[in-house]
């Protein structure tokens, strides 16, 4: 794969896609956009990954749109490419829900389990972005915010519907209206983190857990499961009961269930095939 914007590179199972704008502290550009998706659909389609990692060069995980991006439009105003730009959604999928096709929108329909690995700084549209993904790990050093309030902005790509689910609805608004910067311990009580690590341990703890997950478990439950759950959030009770009802007469006539139970009974590492 070339790229220009990010680093791509897969071992242990897992791919690790590294925004790599290091001076701008990976503010985000078009070019970015387009080969974290490519980067995103070249590790979905490898058998060979089963976690990805999204994280930041240097000293920052995305300080959000680049400002020169944003000053262009002040200048020129909002033209056709403008619009373009903002509303311009990926490739249709099939049997994904248009909710999962957007322009950002589509973390949650990839099949495999997707990790934010926050090192540093993640404002604006970098937070909209480590919101998509499934989990979210962030370094002492990290520090969060909206930002959209002080640029004139609103709650951006599904914002407004996403960050209160997260964090709770008042969490959310004070994140919003103020904009305001919040540490790592802070985001971790929120919800924004899962778990906060030292920064000089960082990298080191997320792969642990990367490769824990992609050595251990099985890749056909995590891909259901992470269906069900997103899925889940549209559905009723009943609704998301019946679909677990269908799911698990499935799992027990796969391979994996097979396995599920082998390598316990064996006492010895899992073979999971993701069949």
């Amino acid at each position: 794969m070339t790229t220009t914007e990010i680093l791509y590179e897969v071992s242990d199972r897992i791919a690790t896609i590294t925004l790599n704008r290091p001076d701008k502290l990976n503010a985000w550009t078009a070019t970015m956009e387009r080969e974290v998706r490519a980067a995103m659909e070249a590790a979905e389609g490898d058998d060979a990954v089963r976690v990805i990692v999204l994280t930041g060069a240097g000293r920052g995980f995305c300080a959000g749109a680049d400002m020169s991006l944003l000053s262009a439009v002040v200048a020129g105003g909002v033209d056709d490419r403008v619009r373009e730009q903002a509303t311009r959604a990926g490739g249709a999928r099939e049997g994904v829900r248009a909710d999962f096709q957007k322009k950002y929108s589509y973390f949650p329909a990839v099949t495999k389990p997707v990790i934010a690995a926050i090192n540093g700084p993640v404002v604006g549209l970098g937070l909209v972005i480590s919101l998509y993904c499934d989990i979210r790990f962030a370094s002492d050093a990290a520090k969060f915010g909206t930002a959209f309030s002080r640029r004139g902005l609103i709650a951006e790509y599904g914002l407004a519907w996403l960050l209160p689910r997260i964090v709770g609805l008042p969490n959310a608004l004070d994140l919003l209206f103020s904009a305001r910067m919040v540490d790592a311990a802070e985001a971790q009580r929120m919800g924004l983190a899962n778990a906060v690590f030292p920064a000089d341990m960082f990298a080191t703890k997320v792969r642990e857990y990367a490769r824990d997950v992609a050595a251990n478990v099985s890749p056909r439950s995590t891909r259901v499961m992470k269906r069900q759950v997103y899925e889940g959030m549209f559905q009723t009770l009943a609704e998301a009961f019946k679909v677990s009802e269908r799911e698990m007469l499935a799992s027990l006539q796969c391979d994996d269930f097979k396995e599920g139970v082998a390598h316990f009974m064996a006492k010895r590492p899992a073979a999971f095939t993701g069949k």
